[in-house]
């Protein structure tokens, strides 16, 4: 998983899965789902992404994460 922001849209895109979206449907004002060809979640994208999320802090609890890192 895969946490994209880009500030000059201040748009936040979560990705899911490797697999490219060949679908997207818009789930609530700004924020997108992409789908794979079988109908897998592959990716989550919120417009206007600071006035809907804490950008400032992640957290996680219980993840089987084997690498994290972080770039600047």
């Amino acid at each position: 998983m895969r946490f994209n922001y880009f500030p000059e849209t201040d748009s936040l895109y979560i990705d899911l899965s490797e697999k490219p979206s060949v679908d997207s449907q818009e789930v609530a004002n700004g924020v997108v789902i992409d789908f794979d060809e079988k109908g897998a979640i592959v990716g989550i994208d919120i417009d206007h992404a600071s006035k809907i999320v804490n950008l400032r802090r992640i957290e996680s609890d219980s993840l089987p994460v084997s690498a994290f890192s972080l770039a600047s």
